[in-house]
């Protein structure tokens, strides 16, 4: 009995200090390097930019028309749809978990009626008994003084809180695939609509050198290769009329519902530009990262769990109370001289368990050790994601620039070319060689404009863009 007295005078102070039995919670350190790869960072003198998390997509995403595909994406997307059902039920079940502190109070009224045989009689003579009664009360409320019930009240709270950040997480995934895709059809739009622009120019070409052909001006060959041309531009324009339509596909997939055709781009290059933004000094930054405050959010549940585990070890105090009316008579049962009461505490002590109550604590250490584990490996990720990002942005500018000059000199040696042709001073292999270039850099002028555009999009949701 004193050994049960010194286990609740123990447990007292621990419930009303507020305490638990759970380790206490270290955050990791960052298994990255404190700073971005020099190859990643910003150039001297380059223009101070809002941080990612500063800019919600509405001011980071311009173009009017793109912001509307992406309202209608989160409203109707069905994979974020589910994220914010699953916050609901991590709610849901945090409420559930943090009711077992109070006591469960409710009324009970039962009634039996049954015949006493002679034997059992004390007068000998068989007799009817009838009880009825009501009670008012709570029935095995634990007295959590070790913290069992707030360790696994704070393990709920924080997967709540977890699967809050893994929503945000989905919106931004969202976000970003949208715009993507939006991109992606601006792009093989711009390229179709070059391709069939090609088309027209080299029938026209085809049907020039046709007539020279036939008025003895123009060779067989020069005729052939022109025809070359024209079935170039063919395969073009068909290859891009199908991704185009592939991409409204996948547009209509993301967003949940079919795109309204004046909500889609008309080619790359009406796209507005995206807002510029920075990625910070110190890869601390990724602690902001909705994924990674999810996957600490899981370290500090499997942190609380270990207290849980802790608590195993120590009695269980658990009170059944009560008041109410007793009587003989169902008319009776709120007269005077019916009333009664219960008290009724109840301490369960583990004295042997085969070793589980000990194995059940390993587990929740392992638990924590693998939260580690992958918390920190989130951080890797994602200081791989950005770094990659930001190496491609200091290049990608270039690129650009670079291509937009070729294709100039292309163009220019194309008009040049043609015009030799039509003076008869060059065969038509000089126009077909050039023209073939110049269409080639066209589109990797296309490609090379997407690709920047898509590194802006992967930056904003590597850094965990604000929503």
């Amino acid at each position: 009995m004193n050994r049960h007295l010194s286990y609740l005078l123990v447990g007292i102070v621990f419930m009303m200090g507020g305490c638990t039995m759970a380790p206490k919670y270290n955050r990791p350190g960052l298994p990255v390097p404190g700073s971005w790869p020099q190859s990643a960072a910003a150039k001297p003198g380059a223009p101070e930019a809002p941080a990612a998390e500063e800019i919600a997509w509405r001011e980071f995403f311009t173009d009017p028309h793109l912001q509307s595909v992406i309202e209608l994406a989160i409203a109707n997307n069905r994979d974020l749809r589910i994220a914010a059902l699953n916050v609901q039920k991590a709610q849901a079940l945090y409420g559930i978990q943090r009711s077992e502190l109070y006591p469960g109070v409710g009324v009970q009224a039962d009634g039996q009626k049954y015949r006493l045989p002679e034997q059992m009689a004390v007068e000998g003579a068989a007799e009817i008994i009838e009880q009825y009664s009501v009670n008012f009360g709570t029935a095995s409320w634990e007295l959590d003084f070790f913290g069992r019930i707030r360790s696994l009240k704070k393990k709920a709270l924080n997967q709540y809180f977890a699967t809050d950040q893994a929503r945000l997480a989905a919106q931004i995934s969202l976000v970003a695939a949208v715009a993507q895709s939006y991109l992606n059809l601006a792009a093989d739009r711009e390229n179709l609509e070059l391709a069939q622009a090609t088309l027209e120019t080299q029938r026209t070409s085809y049907n020039l050198i046709l007539g020279s052909r036939d008025a003895g001006i123009a060779s067989d060959l020069d005729l052939r290769q022109a025809q070359s041309l024209v079935d170039a531009a063919r395969v073009d324009a068909a290859r891009y009329t199908g991704l185009v339509a592939l991409d409204e596909n996948a547009l209509d997939l993301l967003v949940g519902a079919p795109v309204p055709l004046d909500m889609l781009p008309q080619g790359l290059s009406e796209v507005e530009e995206l807002k510029d933004m920075s990625a910070g000094l110190s890869s601390e930054v990724l602690l902001r990262r909705p994924d990674i405050m999810a996957a600490e959010y899981q370290l500090r549940g499997a942190n609380a769990n270990i207290g849980a585990a802790r608590a195993a070890f120590f009695p269980r105090i658990s009170l059944t109370a009560g008041i109410g009316t007793m009587s003989p008579e169902l008319s009776g049962l709120f007269e005077s001289g019916t009333h009664t009461w219960s008290f009724a505490p109840q301490i369960v002590a583990p004295l042997f368990a085969g070793g589980s109550l000990r194995a059940n604590l390993n587990v929740s250490k392992v638990d924590r050790d693998i939260a580690v584990a992958r918390y920190e490996k989130a951080i890797q990720t994602a200081f791989r994601e950005v770094s990659d990002a930001l190496v491609l942005r200091a290049t990608l500018v270039d690129q650009q620039d670079a291509q937009q000059s070729l294709v100039t000199a292309l163009d220019e040696s194309y008009r040049l070319s043609e015009a030799r042709y039509k003076a008869g001073l060059d065969g038509y292999l000089g126009v077909l060689v050039t023209q073939r270039s110049l269409n080639a850099a066209e589109q990797g002028l296309v490609a090379t404009r997407l690709a920047r555009q898509a590194n802006e999009v992967a930056l904003y949701k590597v850094l965990g863009g604000g929503v």
